[in-house]
Parts: structure tokens; C-alpha cells; sequence
């Protein structure tokens, strides 16, 4: 399955099904989860990164147990719009992830996703620890509910 833009990957998914978020990092990858009807989504944990094999296995674990119909990765688009490193670091670990899974892989712009959640978690007086331990699945969460903001509304994506 090729990896899409939210709005081309919208017309491959089924009318209800669970969708993963990922949020991935140099370190770790946050994982979130939707529910079936996709319109909520929720942390589900945070991957020390090890080796994409691995990396991917648990991940597809996660997606098996939530019956999961497809895939939203966030895609760290610069301010300015142009895709540095970490952006073609994430093409290439969908591209790969694409290769081990017959579900749809969409690409979502995750812009200030991890500022927004950290100010998120200050806000809700979470200790520099607690919010180490979950900052990654929190936005990985941040990223899926925009995606399913934006499917629920039929809009297509920026």
C-alpha cells in the first residue's frame, strides 16, 4: 500500500475502524489509538526505538489488538512549509512500514504538535517526568485527533 496524503488515503478506509497515530522521534515513537468510529483518539503508549524491525512489529501488534483499519504518521513540516531531515527520516520509515502491512498510511502535518502538548501538560501540573513518560504517545494522540477532525469534516487536507 502507498503512503498517502490524509485526503487520498480517506477514500481507502473503510466507513468505521480503528485508526494508529504515530509520533516519531529519533528515540521513540508515540503511539495513540481512535475508536472505531473515529472521532476520538487516545495515547496508548510510547516505543523505545531499537530497530525498525522491531519498531515495526510492536507497532503492528498494537494495530492487530485495535483492529485498526489504518495508519496516520505525522509528518514534521518546517514553519515555512519545506521538509527538512526529520521529514524525509518519516517518508522513509513509512515507506519501509508500507512494506510489512496492507493498511493505508497517511501523512499528516504535525506542526507544533509536541509544543502543544508539552504546554498541555504544564498546564495540567504534570511533573517534568510524568510529562517525559508520555509527551510522545500525548501527541501522537495530538496528531490523530487533527487527522480525524479533518476526515470528519470531508475537507480535503492542506
Amino acid at each position: 500500500m502507498p503512503v498517502l496524503a490524509l485526503a487520498d488515503a480517506a477514500a481507502l478506509l473503510p466507513e468505521r475502524g480503528a485508526l494508529i497515530g504515530l509520533d516519531l522521534g529519533s528515540k521513540t515513537i508515540g503511539v495513540a489509538a481512535s475508536d472505531p468510529d473515529r472521532r476520538v483518539a487516545a495515547p496508548v503508549e510510547t516505543i523505545a526505538r531499537k530497530r525498525f524491525t522491531l519498531d515495526a512489529r510492536r507497532i503492528l501488534d498494537l494495530a492487530g489488538e485495535r483492529r485498526a483499519i489504518g495508519f496516520v504518521l505525522g509528518l514534521p513540516i518546517n514553519m515555512d512549509g519545506s521538509e527538512g531531515p526529520r521529514a524525509q527520516s518519516t517518508r522513509a520509515f513509512a515507506r519501509n512500514f508500507a512494506q510489512l502491512t496492507a493498511l493505508p498510511i497517511a501523512l499528516w502535518d504535525e506542526r507544533l504538535s509536541t509544543a502543544a502538548v508539552e504546554r498541555a501538560l504544564i498546564a495540567a501540573d504534570a511533573s517534568r517526568a510524568r510529562r517525559k513518560a508520555v509527551i510522545d504517545q500525548h501527541a501522537a494522540a495530538y496528531i490523530l485527533q487533527g487527522a480525524l477532525d479533518r476526515l470528519l469534516t470531508n475537507v480535503p487536507s492542506p
